[in-house]
């Protein structure tokens, strides 16, 4: 038997990365974050980390930041951070340090592909030919790690199949509330077009698509709808994003957590 709350994941960020200049004035997220992945977590009750780069940061070498993540049980780092950081552009990757995290931190668990395909172009940052090289690498360690991959509802109308053959977990994301809507059908679909692969439900604690708040609402009907597919077995877990929201002041957070309260210790 498996706990819900022992599959859940934050997407962690480093400290106010949602309120820089170069989101700020499109997201529109309100108040300040101070809390990091570590904060954010605890108070969300949630006990394993994607720890991703964002604009860029942190840079290798990532022990300090590793470090600070003791308290996680498993650890996610990104060995390709979100489109702005631009360092992972043109086929270059974090990998090697990623590796070089899991054979020094026994909490490391793996990597993942942040916005592995352009959101403009749909363009596939990595080819197929390095994705498959990242996965034997991994699998070839002492302690085998696993691949993990963002994909996003938007990307659905797109043949990506070479690419969702290759990692060891697809991470799925309804980035607009029209995509939320239709969460369960996208959902359904992921999991079909990328067979024997584990699959997280992406929960956002913001519209980060239409730049406003999420109601009330639409956080019961994701959090109602994850919990029925992690209990029938069509999911694996739930990712959710970000501790960069937590301390801000809208109510999502709050949802979140009196939920994990109430179903955290369901099991399977």
């Amino acid at each position: 038997m498996e706990k819900l709350r022992d599959n859940l994941w934050i997407w962690g960020h480093h400290a106010g990365a949602h309120h820089e200049e170069i989101v700020a004035k499109e997201w529109k997220i309100p108040g300040e974050n101070k809390m990091g992945p570590v904060e954010g977590a605890q108070y969300l009750g949630i006990p394993n980390c994607c720890r991703v780069v964002f604009n860029g940061s942190p840079v290798p070498p990532f022990d300090e930041e590793t470090a600070k993540l003791a308290w996680f049980k498993k650890v996610i780092w990104s060995a390709i951070g979100d489109t702005s950081s631009k360092r992972n552009n043109g086929g270059l990757d974090d990998l090697d340090e990623v590796i070089r995290q899991a054979e020094k931190f026994s909490n490391v668990s793996g990597c993942v592909l942040d916005d592995l395909f352009q959101p403009e172009t749909r363009d596939a940052r990595v080819s197929p030919e390095r994705m498959q090289e990242m996965v034997d690498k991994l699998h070839s360690l002492p302690r085998p790690q696993e691949l993990w991959i963002v994909f996003y509802a938007a990307l659905l109308d797109i043949d990506y199949s070479k690419y969702l053959a290759i990692p060891d977990a697809v991470s799925f994301w309804s980035w607009t509330s029209e995509d939320l809507a239709n969460a369960e059908k996208n959902l359904e679909k992921i999991i079909s077009l990328s067979p024997g692969k584990k699959h997280y439900a992406g929960c956002y604690l913001y519209n980060y698509g239409d730049c406003r708040e999420l109601t009330d609402d639409e956080m019961k009907f994701q959090l109602d709808l994850y919990l029925g597919m992690w209990h029938a077995r069509k999911i694996d877990g739930i990712i959710v994003c970000s501790n960069n929201l937590v301390d801000t002041g809208i109510k999502a957070p709050e949802i979140f957590r009196n939920w994990q309260i109430e179903h955290g210790d369901e099991t399977r």
